[in-house]
């Protein structure tokens, strides 16, 4: 089915246009990779532009939040404060554009895990750290075609376990953090799975 189809079957209702966003966000990943691997802070400012089109005003398209407040669908909790982005954001694009030879699947649970709690924008943060799942993947090998669905992955293994996860991340400690990126390397697999099935 193509994002075409997807899209056609989504009226105006909030969750429709939520749907849509992401739907859009994924199908410009792959435009992407090339570009993440030198400038992610370009790219996640880009994908936001178009994930928040629908929720957001035009000056905040592509910035990252000056307040605190944010839309936190996930109930995940207090945002770090506005002044704390600008410093994490360009710490996790050295993350990105470093040569470490640490573990794709590592990598890409610190992008979701960072931006998740972060929170850098007002509304769509979650849909951006999703991507930038699949970004990872791509740009360091893993899925260089982006035939994986993570986030079938991620549904498979429930919106419950999905928090629990990113406060294993918030909590810093190195078992909630071995746990965070346990759960990223099942969602992955099972999003493998779900794509080849």
């Amino acid at each position: 089915m193509t994002m075409e189809a997807l899209r056609a079957g989504l009226d105006d209702s909030p969750l429709s246009r939520a749907v849509a966003a992401a739907i859009d966000v994924t199908a410009e990943v792959p435009a992407q990779v090339d570009t993440w691997q030198r400038a992610p802070l370009q790219v996640l400012a880009h994908l936001h532009v178009i994930a928040a089109r629908a929720f957001a005003d035009e000056a905040d398209l592509g910035r990252p939040r000056t307040t605190d407040d944010v839309i936190d669908p996930l109930h995940i909790g207090a945002v770090p404060p506005a002044s704390d982005v600008p410093p994490r954001l360009a710490a996790l694009a050295d993350v990105v554009t470093s040569s470490t030879e640490a573990p794709a699947i590592v990598v890409a649970a610190i992008v979701h895990g960072e931006l998740l709690a972060l929170r850098p924008f007002t509304w769509g943060s979650g849909v951006i750290a999703r991507a930038g799942v699949r970004l990872v993947l791509a740009s360091r090998g893993v899925d260089p075609d982006l035939m994986t669905c993570p986030e079938a992955g991620m549904l498979s293994l429930g919106r419950r376990s999905y928090v629990d996860g990113i406060r294993d991340y918030l909590s810093g400690d190195p078992e909630g953090m071995a746990r965070w990126i346990s759960w990223n390397a099942g969602a992955i697999g099972y999003g493998a799975t779900a794509a080849r099935g």
